[in-house]
């Protein structure tokens, strides 16, 4: 029989819906095991921050955004005053030139050129950040950070490339199984490819554009992929892998966020929570936010940083509001031994999408 962990405490905010979506998935053919992340909730058609163990290989429970994740790059600037750097943030809404980044059409995975360089909507941003506390100095050493540090943090995934891998599957198969898993593995590793190589591209448009020295990231984890382990397929979505890696977990835009060292066991799905996980639907958000908040109060978030966003509906869906607390989910990796927290990061600006209005 399947089973079904959700690793969260009583203290956690797990919507009913989204345990209910890992009992269904649990119900699907070949499916032995389902990992619930404490940012667990519901998704469309499967929850978010859960990882799901398989015979089979279900495209869907990984969704549209093959290859999202998030990198870590060191941002060496002697000087970081949040308003000056915001309106020096380039435009990371408009795709590059190849030629910019010295990359052939053919070094591109699969061909995709639509949207390189670009940081997508929703829940992607690229946030220049200060290495607040340190909470494990070798580990830090070794990652070569110190408190104060600033470093630039990208999240962001395939763009159009990976929907197209999914509607294509969909609308032949539907929510089925994949009919011919190394094709789909295939496509799926191309996409998983191109999302790296976009957070690189993002983080040495930003370097090119706030007078810094562009870096290999310390940090980057996909938490939307599959994997082929231990003879079955690992399904992630929005949930991080946890077996020895470094993972950045994001806050909001106006909380901290955490690196923790990674080390969960099979139980766990080998995986770690993404993020802080919504507990509030986008339409939810819109509405109590908009009471609750004015335009300026998120784009300057108490934290001192600056939000770059042109979209007035984007900041009061992606206010902090609508997302746990950062500190319980990093409190309940640590209790249920999935993770250890290496150092906190706090925002100075964070890119949602461009401001053009205010430049």
């Amino acid at each position: 029989m399947p089973t079904v962990t959700v690793f969260a405490s009583d203290g956690s905010w797990i919507e009913s819906d989204a345990v209910t979506q890992c009992h269904q998935v649990a119900a699907l053919d070949g499916m032995l095991h389902v990992a619930g992340m404490p940012d667990l909730h519901p998704g469309k058609g499967a929850p978010i921050g859960a990882a799901m163990t398989s015979t089979v290989l279900y495209p869907h429970l990984v969704g549209s955004d093959i290859g999202c994740g998030i990198a870590v790059f060191p941002f060496p600037l002697k000087k970081a005053v949040p308003e000056r750097l915001a309106a020096r943030f380039p435009d990371l809404d408009a795709p590059i030139d190849p030629e910019w980044a010295g990359l052939a059409e053919d070094e591109v995975p699969a061909g995709h050129l639509e949207g390189l360089g670009t940081v997508g909507r929703g829940n992607h941003f690229a946030e220049l950040a200060r290495v607040k506390e340190v909470l494990d100095a070798g580990h830090a050493a070794r990652l070569g950070l110190a408190a104060g540090d600033l470093v630039l943090i990208v999240h962001s995934g395939s763009r159009g490339l990976g929907e197209r891998i999914l509607r294509e599957h969909t609308e032949v198969h539907g929510a089925g199984p994949a009919a011919d898993p190394p094709g789909y593995l295939a496509r799926h590793d191309a996409a998983v490819a191109w999302g790296s190589l976009n957070r690189r591209l993002i983080a040495a448009r930003v370097a090119d554009a706030l007078g810094a020295a562009p870096a290999e990231p310390i940090v980057d984890q996909c938490h939307n992929l599959v994997e082929v382990r231990d003879g079955a397929y690992l399904h992630r979505k929005g949930a991080a892998p946890g077996d020895g890696r470094d993972v950045l977990v994001a806050g909001t835009r106006g909380t901290l966020s955490y690196l923790v060292a990674a080390h969960a066991g099979a139980e766990a799905g080998h995986s770690v929570a993404h993020g802080a996980g919504r507990k509030m639907s986008r339409s939810d958000a819109l509405v109590r936010n908009r009471a609750k908040h004015t335009v300026e109060q998120l784009r300057r978030p108490p934290t001192g940083s600056v939000v770059v966003c042109g979209d007035r509906q984007l900041l009061f869906e992606e206010a902090p509001g609508a997302y746990k607390r950062i500190e319980q989910v990093i409190a309940d990796l640590v209790a249920h031994g999935l993770a250890t927290p290496v150092a906190s990061t706090v925002p100075v600006v964070t890119y949602k999408t461009a401001d053009k209005g205010r430049r």
